[in-house]
This record gives structure tokens, sequence and C-alpha cells, in this order.
């Protein structure tokens, strides 16, 4: 396997993570108060977008070349971090 290979099987799980996550938060926000409520879902709103935006990355990953896909590394890099840093302040205002 690749390092590219390997790459995109890292970014696939967490996504994966991520989708499951978000579906928690989801069910906990369908069963807050009415007032909580609409602050959860927009919140679950937002992470769905961040995530489809962070798919869309992922696959302009699988179309690169084998030579490219370090060029956008970083960039991928940067993404997830900032969806790995939203998803934990949703998580914790969740709870």
């Amino acid at each position: 396997m690749s390092m590219k290979e390997a790459y995109e099987k890292k970014l696939e799980a967490q996504l994966n993570e991520w989708s499951a996550q978000i579906d928690k938060l989801k069910a906990q926000a369908d069963a807050a108060e009415a007032d909580a409520q609409l602050q959860y879902h927009k919140q679950v709103k937002e992470l769905r977008a961040m995530q489809d935006e962070a798919e869309q990355k992922l696959r302009e990953l699988q179309k690169s070349s084998d030579t490219a896909w370090q060029d956008l590394k970083a960039g991928m890099d940067n993404a997830w971090d900032s969806i790995e840093a939203a998803m934990k302040m949703a998580s914790s205002r969740f709870k």
C-alpha cells in the first residue's frame, strides 16, 4: 500500500467516525428541550457541512496523482484539524 493509499484510508476512517459522532449529536439534539433543540440542530447542520467539505477534499485527493497528493496533504491536514476541533467543541456543548 502506498503512502497516499494509507493516508486516504486514514481519512476515510476518520470521516466514518465523525459521521457516527454527528448522528449521536443529532439524536441528543432531538431529545433536547425545544429552545436548546434549535441551537443543537444548527450545530449539527454546520458539522454536516464541514463533513461534506472534507469528503469533497478527500475525493480531490483520491483523483490526484501519486506525486501531486503531497501538495494537497497540507490543506487536508488543516481542514481535518478544523473539523476535529469543531467536533470536540460541539460534543462538549451537548453534554
